[in-house]
């Protein structure tokens, strides 16, 4: 089964390895990374990694502020994505942790009845109250998370998705495949959550614009769970916020969007599952001089970018901020406030 991996990134360097040995565990077989604007060696490690014959890596097409979409149109002409079996569309920061047979991609995929696209929850995790960046795999260190069925009170949490050969696709979206307009009811396509259960309705036609990209989680992860690292320590978060991000431009990352996604309330290490053939992986890769030479580059400008933003009184007033952040959401603490248990 060729699995093929898209996805854009900007200075995610230190975090590269890692993601596509772990994908590369799970059954992908093929990656295409888009990079833009790196200034951490990140697209410097891809063409290293392409030169080997271990990604497809390219420029980033857009002209403007729309990124990850211009990158998700171009993807579809070209033969590593045309020609797989599946196509999974992630981050650098998300994980696919399948819990059904031997725990890759096509044991999801039989489990879930082999469907045309399979969309999995996020699970979000915090930081565990690690303020340090190590060079350490993010699957080991970070293993808190809200409770999975629940999100900020919301019992609709985003997903990401699979998506098989034959989906009569019109385009890729970041979180989900559109099918093309005005199918017929009898041809829309199979598709299932990670239990292998039909998606909802609304959510399958993209009936409801708030419901576009994500549908209630409660029983959803039977088969897998899409471990989404948002936050990673402290010093990564600091670096992420001063980055932006691959989806729009110039966009910063305020106290909210930590706190959401900080609660630490549910304790799971399912993921390390994965933990000695990662490490392994991991080995085999840095064995190669130029490829761990250039991963340790990407590690110090990280190291290098934290101590400048640290040295700024505008970002130590935001670290100090956050690392004494409550560890609940805005909204749980709007809900103690009304009920007269928080001031």
């Amino acid at each position: 089964m060729r699995i093929t991996a898209v996805t854009c990134v900007k200075n995610e360097g230190p975090f590269l390895l890692e993601w596509i040995a772990f994908n590369r565990l799970i059954g992908v077989t093929d990656h295409l990374f888009y990079s833009n604007d790196c200034t951490d060696g990140t697209d410097e490690l891809l063409e290293a990694l392409q030169d080997r014959g271990l990604v497809q890596h390219l420029p980033n097409p857009a002209q403007g502020r729309n990124y990850q979409m211009e990158a998700l149109k171009d993807a579809k002409r070209w033969e590593i994505v045309t020609e797989a079996d599946w196509v999974w569309v992630a981050d650098v920061d998300e994980f696919l942790n399948i819990h059904v047979g031997d725990h890759t991609i096509p044991a999801l995929v039989e489990a879930c009845g082999n469907p045309q696209a399979i969309s999995l929850h996020f699970q979000f995790f915090s930081d565990c109250g690690i303020e340090k960046y190590a060079d350490r795999p993010i699957i080991e260190q970070f293993t808190r998370s809200h409770n999975p069925d629940l999100w900020c009170g919301e019992t609709a949490i985003e997903v990401k998705s699979l998506m098989r050969h034959d989906f009569p696709l019109k385009y890729f979206g970041a979180h989900r495949p559109f099918f093309r307009d005005k199918l017929p009811k009898k041809k829309h396509p199979t598709w299932t959550d990670g239990a292998g259960r039909t998606v909802p309705h609304r959510f399958l036609v993209a009936a409801n614009p708030r419901r576009i990209r994500k549908f209630p989680a409660q029983g959803a992860r039977e088969y897998a769970t899409l471990n989404h690292y948002a936050l990673r320590s402290l010093d990564s978060y600091l670096v992420k916020n001063d980055r932006g991000d691959v989806n729009r431009e110039n966009r910063a990352f305020d106290d909210t969007y930590w706190r959401e996604r900080n609660d630490d309330v549910f304790l799971d290490t399912s993921i390390h599952r994965y933990l000695p053939d990662l490490k392994s992986a991991l080995d085999d890769l840095k064995s190669d001089s130029k490829i761990k030479a250039l991963h340790d580059k990407a590690v110090a400008a990280h190291i290098t970018k934290r101590d400048e933003l640290l040295a700024q009184p505008a970002y130590r007033g935001m670290y100090e901020q956050l690392r004494t952040a409550p560890r609940i959401s805005p909204q749980e603490q709007s809900m103690l406030v009304e009920l007269g248990l928080a001031s």
